[in-house]
């Protein structure tokens, strides 16, 4: 049975490109959000099997989209991977506080990130 998954970044070319690579690579289906905003109302709408997220947006960052969907019922369970360049340690502390599944630093292979993502949603490929 194919994935569903919730692609949130503001610039519309990284999120092309991962839809391409989770769609074309996984087989999975997709959408794409442009903001955090965006992201958090089709986070309620569907059941997504994960949700790739840009940490650095203007309107929402990607840390109070992940507490957001953390407080949220219907969105709590939603495995969730930070795309993101901030890769110092310090971050990377951070983020795992937050409770996400994983992480996947910019730049990424767009070869290679349907797999990533797989690989940390404990999917088999």
């Amino acid at each position: 049975m194919a994935k569903h998954i919730l692609v949130i970044d503001d610039e519309a070319d990284i999120r092309d490109v991962v839809c391409l690579s989770l769609e074309e690579f996984g087989g999975w289906h997709t959408a794409g959000a442009h903001s955090g905003h965006a992201g958090l109302e089709l986070a309620q709408q569907y059941p997504w099997d994960a949700i790739v997220l840009d940490v650095s947006m203007p309107d929402l960052d990607g840390v109070t989209v992940v507490e957001n969907l953390r407080a949220n019922p219907a969105t709590s369970h939603i495995p969730v991977i930070l795309l993101t360049a901030r890769v110092l340690p310090s971050d990377q502390a951070r983020f795992g506080q937050l409770g996400v599944a994983g992480v996947i630093a910019k730049p990424f292979d767009p070869l290679q990130v349907w797999q990533q993502v797989a690989t940390i949603a404990g999917w088999d490929t």
